[in-house]
Order: C-alpha cells, then sequence, then structure tokens
C-alpha cells in the first residue's frame, strides 16, 4: 500500500489541500503553484510505477481520487474564490481581512438559502464534470495510449493562469491589466468554465505525451507542440499556460482530421 508511486499519489492530493486551504485564506495568488506541484507529482507517480513494476489497481484509483481533489475540487474552489474577489471588488492584496469577511457572507447566505447573486457558486461546475471525467477514464479501455475528453490536469492548468495573472497585472496598467480583468468578468468566465468542463467529458481524442521511440515518424505532433511549448513560454511568461493548453487541443484536433481523412482514403 505504502510504496513510492503511492506515496508520491498522496503528495499530490495533499498539494490539492493546500491549494484549497490557501484558496480559502485569500491567497489564490499562490494556491497555483501547490497545483503545479501537484501536477509535477502526478506524472511522477505513474513514471515511478512503471520504472519500479508496481503498477496495480490500487496505485490506479488512488490517482483518481487525488486527481479529485488536485484537478477537480480545487480549481473549483480557487475559481469560486476568484469569483467572489471580482463580484464584490477586493484588492487582492490589500483586504484579505475583506475577503475572508466576503467568503463567510458568501456560505452564510448560502446556508440561508438566499440565492441573489450567486455566480460564483458556478465555478463547482469544474469538479463536478471532473467526477464524471476521472471516473469514465478508469472504465474506458480506449484511453490506455491517448485521451478520449480532456484531461483534468490540463484543464485544472488552464483556470490557474486567471488567479496568477490577476496577482500579476490586477494593480497595473496596461493591455495586461484591462485583458484579465475582462476574462474574469462572469459574463466572459462561466462561459468558459461551462466548454472547458463539457470538453472533460467530451469524446475529442487527444494525444498523450507518451514515446515509444523518439523519431519524428509517429511522434511529430508531440514535437511541433514540446518546441511550441518552449517558445510560447520564453515569450509570453504567465499568458503562455492557457494558450499552450487551447494549443493542446487545436493540434489534437487537427491530428483527428488528419487520421480520419488518411483513413477515409484507404478505405476508398
Amino acid at each position: 500500500m505504502f510504496n513510492l508511486p503511492n506515496l508520491i499519489t498522496a503528495s499530490n492530493m495533499l498539494c490539492g489541500v493546500l491549494a484549497i486551504i490557501l484558496a480559502f485564506a485569500g491567497r489564490i495568488d499562490i494556491a497555483p503553484y501547490f497545483i503545479f506541484l501537484a501536477a509535477v507529482l502526478d506524472f511522477f507517480d505513474g513514471f515511478a510505477a512503471r520504472m519500479l513494476k508496481q503498477q496495480g489497481e490500487l496505485g490506479k484509483q488512488l490517482d483518481s481520487l487525488a486527481d479529485m481533489i488536485s484537478f477537480g475540487l480545487a480549481p473549483g474552489i480557487i475559481m469560486f474564490v476568484l469569483m467572489v474577489i471580482q463580484q464584490r471588488g477586493i484588492d487582492l492584496f490589500q483586504s484579505t481581512a475583506l475577503l475572508n469577511m466576503s467568503m463567510h457572507v458568501e456560505l452564510y447566505d448560502l446556508v440561508n438559502l438566499q440565492w441573489d447573486n450567486k455566480l460564483p457558486f458556478l465555478a463547482l461546475i469544474i469538479p463536478f464534470f471532473s467526477l464524471f471525467r476521472l471516473a469514465k477514464f478508469n472504465i474506458d479501455t480506449r484511453q490506455s495510449e491517448s485521451f478520449i475528453g480532456l484531461p483534468t490536469p490540463a484543464n485544472t492548468i488552464f483556470f490557474m493562469a486567471f488567479p496568477l495573472l490577476l496577482a500579476q497585472y490586477g494593480n497595473k496598467t496596461g493591455w495586461e491589466h484591462d485583458l484579465i480583468i475582462w476574462l474574469i468578468q462572469p459574463a466572459v468566465l462561466i462561459p468558459i468554465i461551462v466548454i472547458m468542463s463539457l470538453l472533460l467529458v467530451s469524446e475529442l481524442p487527444l494525444f498523450a505525451l507518451k514515446f515509444k521511440h523518439f523519431k519524428w515518424k509517429g511522434n511529430g505532433t508531440r514535437y511541433v507542440f514540446l518546441i511550441s511549448c518552449g517558445i510560447l513560454i520564453s515569450t509570453l511568461l504567465i499568458w503562455s499556460i492557457p494558450i499552450i493548453v487551447l494549443l493542446y487541443l487545436l493540434l489534437s484536433f487537427i491530428q483527428h482530421i488528419l487520421r480520419k481523412n488518411r483513413t477515409h482514403e484507404i478505405q476508398s
């Protein structure tokens, strides 16, 4: 039970818990870094299991349970707090006490069934669909070497850019400030949350970063993606995070169309 891969998985889960605690404390500028650490651990638990030949059903179930916390519940809570901040016009760095009070008000109204202007709770769409995504993944035999639907870590990393960008540009002037303030408006952010959450349970085939060999043939899409990631990160920094996830979706869609056309040509 307590082998190295499972302990790494448990550490992934603890990072998600710490991110949730930090979010409720108003530190959504720090919470995303624990999510990124959870994503790294999520990669290495599977890697360690394969290297040590300790793969098993227990590890698979633990991985899904940990992912539900770190890449389902945690991003939902962080986006909930982000929308509370936006809705009440709270200064992220100067009004932690005000944020805490606002969180108490939101939860108090919920308990007392006062549902006026409760848009922040729509962020819980993320854990709702993440639950079904992770359960589907466990029983879907088609996803051994690729993905069907957006993986929960990719979805979570996409949303972690929002609080980081707000922390970086919220108190500045310029196009970066204007863009992130526009993006966190409920009329913009909620449709993004809905679309990305639906992608979790979609039938869209997505490539996985698993290399059977390192030749270009068969790995072209992966190499294009990794090279693009390097360029985007070095030039756009935090802004590269959501763009990389969108690029992942775009390249997967292009790869899917090309394969369908190739199959159709062969059959013809």
